[in-house]
């Protein structure tokens, strides 16, 4: 199991994007479990993206269009670092 760090991004990002909303929280919540446990698991279709804001990093599977940006520690793989929830297409898109 993993355990989550999170860049002062993020909070403004899950603020905006997911706060007091019933269905996208509940199934953030369910992407990070899963991201908690392995970060591979088929259903987050993770991959590497080029951001705007991050540079290279991973991409995970929310929703149809909400994403979670992260990446591993450089100092300690177990720990993987979480920068950002971005929607793949519209304004609060980060893929270049």
């Amino acid at each position: 199991m993993y355990v989550f760090l999170f860049a002062h991004s993020f909070r403004p990002t899950y603020k905006s994007l997911i706060k007091g909303l019933k269905d996208n929280e509940k199934r953030t919540n369910k992407a990070l479990r899963l991201l908690k446990n392995d970060p591979f698991y088929p259903s987050l279709k993770s991959h590497k993206v080029k951001t705007r804001s991050f540079g290279e990093r991973w991409s995970s599977w929310i929703t149809g269009d909400l994403r979670v940006i992260w990446d591993f520690d450089p100092d300690e793989k177990e720990k993987i670092i979480l920068f950002a929830i971005v929607t793949h297409t519209g304004t609060h898109r980060e893929y270049k």
